[in-house]
């Protein structure tokens, strides 16, 4: 049966909208080669499209200008302001974008752990009113055809625990700060014209790694979120899957060997999460003799593991360390909101524009809106990653010193440093990591390390030429027992979903990059019959505000390009 015309009416403009928010602004001429419409159809949807405020002029194309075929058609971006909130129980971070994905502005704020539930919703709040201001997005709204637009049009909150699939809401659960459920009410209340939205943060990172990320080729795969805590979702034949109550994916719930008991129903202790949390994930890599250092923007394990991974790289000098790893850090994909091309090093493109991942990368914001196609975005808080990649990691920051400590790490390398083996999957023995001799060996590396991140391995040269070898094995050595505590909970995932691709996510499955993915990827072979590639996250802790970000957008889309009703 043919469409009516209305239908076919609608179809060809969402086909149209769509094309100009993935290419940016379109010719006549262009729209109708990539649509394969016909002249007078392309002709009529534009002056539909333009006089419903959904397109305008936005230049001519080519050197010179020819006239109405030269016309350049865009999106009208202010047609809708959209903001995502990333919300963590140490911070929360805030990015308001135009309809389009343009950043207009971004903000974050740290949380104390002592701070009552009532002052941080207030000052939560505070910074999305504050990032809408400063975006333009809260004075009086203009109104067309009934529609008011100018104000916060869609709002998307990533979040960790359950959600509930009835209400949408997030549920009570053990070990979050009530102020996580009081914050999507009290947003609602301050902006009560917009469609406020929540979601889990590891199903956000899934698709936003799906759309722009490591899993952007894939229509099935599972994400093994690694962050503070632990997570997973799943994306089968394109979908993502949430399960009859909303908690596919609470892997830090799977009970596994190697650890202090069973898990209860509200507490994870003695889960996956206990192997594989960012604290236990710290306390391993103590055992090691690896020290690490905390920051409000990234869990501390991801500090150690870039560490760890830098310091294998440097095993073989002169050669590339792993690019995967530096890949968008902290950014918020491989191109802007809109999918556009990205010139700009510092744009969102932040995966091509960061690979190699070296210092100078430049912020890596979310770049522009598909009306521009040269990127000179702002960035939404990758720059702290960026920086923490070299002057945040204790024990592989370059002191540049002589000290003795550099004589005492020759001296004792190899001795003591670090459990005798790989160890149990859980174990708390420390195997004599904590002797005097093995702490020596491990904080005397200090000395030497290099800017972590920097992509390079630096070339021998004296006193560092007899260290490095202790080091390297060490962090191997962390790098082999980390790999096989993932592996655990990779496995068990695959025994039952077969999705081929497990993508290790969040800011410590991309600073383990490939040399981590390889590892575990080495043990899931040897316990698997299923074959299974393990990806490292190329968007990391910065997927969680890209995917509510992409969400709030796609919904805004979907009703304002809607027809209108008659």
């Amino acid at each position: 049966m043919p469409a009516s015309p209305s239908t076919a009416r609608a179809i060809n403009d969402r086909l149209a909208l769509r094309l100009l928010q993935e290419e940016g602004p379109l010719t006549a001429g262009q729209l109708k080669q990539l649509t394969g419409l016909s002249r007078p159809t392309v002709a009529d949807l534009v002056e539909r499209l333009t006089v419903s405020g959904l397109i305008t002029v936005v230049g001519e194309a080519g050197e010179q200008r020819r006239g109405p075929n030269a016309r350049l058609y865009g999106i009208v971006a202010d047609r809708a302001h959209l903001a995502a909130l990333d919300v963590r129980t140490e911070s929360v971070r805030v990015v308001v974008t135009d309809l389009v994905g343009r950043v207009l502005a971004e903000a974050s704020v740290p949380i104390g752990g002592d701070t009552g539930t009532g002052p941080v919703v207030e000052q939560a709040v505070a910074l999305v009113e504050g990032a809408a201001k400063e975006a333009g997005a809260t004075g009086a709204p203009a109104r067309d055809a009934g529609r008011a637009w100018g104000r916060l049009h869609t709002v998307g909150i990533g979040a960790p625990g359950l959600i509930d699939p009835t209400t949408g809401e997030l549920r009570d659960s053990s070990g979050l700060p009530e102020w996580h459920r009081r914050l999507v009410a009290a947003v609602q209340d301050r902006f009560p014209e917009a469609h406020v939205n929540v979601g889990n943060e590891a199903n956000l990172a899934a698709l936003a790694e799906q759309r722009d990320g490591a899993a952007h080729d894939r229509d099935t795969f599972v994400l093994l979120w690694l962050s503070h805590g632990t997570g997973a979702a799943v994306v089968l034949d394109g979908a993502l899957r949430r399960g009859a109550s909303g908690g596919t994916g609470e892997i830090g719930f799977l009970p596994v060997p190697g650890t202090i008991g069973l898990p209860s129903a509200t507490d994870c202790a003695g889960g996956f999460h206990s192997l594989a949390g960012s604290a236990a994930i710290v306390e391993l890599a103590r055992e090691y003799g690896l020290p690490a250092e905390d920051a409000a923007e990234r869990p501390a394990a991801a500090g150690v593991v870039r560490a760890a991974v830098d310091l294998v790289g440097r095993g073989a000098w002169g050669a590339e360390a792993d690019p995967g790893r530096g890949e968008a850090a902290g950014s918020l994909g491989r191109g802007d909101v809109g999918s556009v091309r990205s010139e700009d090093a510092g744009s969102v493109g932040g995966g091509r524009a960061a690979q190699g991942g070296g210092e100078d990368a430049g912020p890596a914001g979310m770049g522009e809106a598909s009306s521009a196609r040269s990127g000179d975005a702002s960035s939404v808080g990758g720059e702290r990653a960026v920086q923490d990649r070299g002057e945040d990691v204790g024990w592989a920051r370059r002191e540049r010193d002589g000290s003795a400590g550099g004589e005492r790490a020759v001296r004792d390398r190899g001795a003591d440093a670090g459990p005798a083996g790989r160890g149990d999957v859980g174990s708390a023995r420390s195997g004599g990591a904590g002797s005097a001799r093995g702490e020596r060996a491990v904080q005397d590396c200090n000395q030497d390390a290099g800017p972590v991140g920097s992509g390079h391995a630096d070339p021998p040269s004296g006193e560092r030429t007899a260290q490095n070898p202790a080091r390297i094995e060490v962090a191997g050595r962390f790098l082999d027992a980390l790999a096989d505590r993932l592996a655990v909970g990779v496995a068990s995932v695959v025994a039952i979903l077969d999705p081929g691709c497990v993508v290790l996510g969040g800011e410590v499955g991309q600073a383990g990059g490939k040399e981590l993915a390889r590892r575990v990827e080495d043990r899931v072979r040897r316990m698997s019959p299923l074959a299974t590639e393990v990806r490292p996250s190329t968007l990391g802790g910065a997927a969680v505000l890209r995917g509510a970000l992409l969400t709030a957008r796609d919904q805004a889309q979907d009703e304002l390009f809607a027809p209108p009703e008659r």
